[in-house]
């Protein structure tokens, strides 16, 4: 009887199957076999990279995300992998896919944008070790990108747009609010200055004129009674000097008359001193 000849590569097994019935495994290196009997399915055992493309994810918040998953497996158990599956990586890709679902469905839109690297973890250990079932072993997963809808997109943007102009309305109006203090502060510390100036000024003209009487008091109080008769004198002599016809006064108030004049002569000089 005829044998047929089978080299199993490192790192792989062949799985004989004898009448279309797995009999027995076999390991790397050279073989025999009966050809029409007997065939050798071979498996390999390396490290596989497995690129799980965008697919749709729906959050708790009903919001769309587009994910994309990346993972490494190898097969830790050929006879599982072969004949207890009809394709064992496509079940594995879809075990993965469900428990992404699961997490991303239990959470809000903003959470799943900032949570990426909490995601993966559980992820990971969501898989675990179910994927022995399939006779594989995921060494590796990582979530690539979690991408809102073009929908949300555009949605976001217009919120942001919204948040961004609404800011600036918000700092122009403090801005607004902040020159109107600024300027009010200003006018009420001008007013306090006017108010305080004109007072200043009230009080010095009012001493000036304080002291204006008091210097015409002390005038009247030292001056005698010669000084007196001398200015009723030349106050006389310039009524006779006037225009005026006649010019009648009691003897007994002369003296007061000239004091008059005095004091009126005192107080216009006292006012031609302030002007100059």
């Amino acid at each position: 009887m005829p044998f047929g000849v089978k080299v199993v590569r490192q790192n792989n097994e062949g799985l004989v199957e004898t009448l279309g019935k797995y009999s027995h495994t076999l390991s790397s290196g050279l073989h025999f076999y009966i050809p029409f009997i007997q065939r050798v399915r071979t498996v390999s055992l390396a490290m596989q990279p497995k690129l799980l493309p965008k697919y749709s994810l729906i959050t708790k918040d009903n919001a769309e995300v587009l994910g994309s998953v990346s993972l490494n497996f190898h097969v830790t158990e050929p006879v599982k992998y072969q004949y207890e599956n009809t394709d064992s990586v496509m079940s594995m890709v879809q075990l993965v896919r469900g428990h992404l679902r699961d997490i991303i469905g239990r959470m809000d839109l903003n959470e799943v944008l900032g949570s990426t690297k909490e995601i993966n973890k559980e992820l990971a250990d969501a898989i675990g070790d179910l994927t022995d079932i399939y006779g594989i072993n995921v060494d590796r997963i990582n979530i690539d990108e979690l991408t809102p809808s073009k929908a949300i997109q555009e949605a976001m943007n217009t919120q942001l747009t919204a948040d961004r102009e609404r800011q600036a309305e918000i700092s122009k109006a403090e801005g607004d609010a902040k020159s109107v203090e600024l300027r009010t502060k200003a006018q009420n510390e001008a007013l306090v200055a006017t108010a305080e100036a004109n007072a200043q000024a009230t009080k010095t003209k009012a001493d000036a004129e304080k002291y204006r009487i008091d210097k015409i008091q002390e005038a009247l109080k030292n001056a005698d009674a010669k000084y007196f008769n001398a200015q009723s004198i030349e106050a006389f002599s310039n009524l006779a000097n006037s225009d005026t016809n006649m010019v009648v006064v009691p003897n007994d108030g002369a003296d007061s008359y000239g004091q008059m004049t005095t004091f009126a002569k005192l107080l216009k000089e006292n006012q031609q001193q302030d002007k100059e």
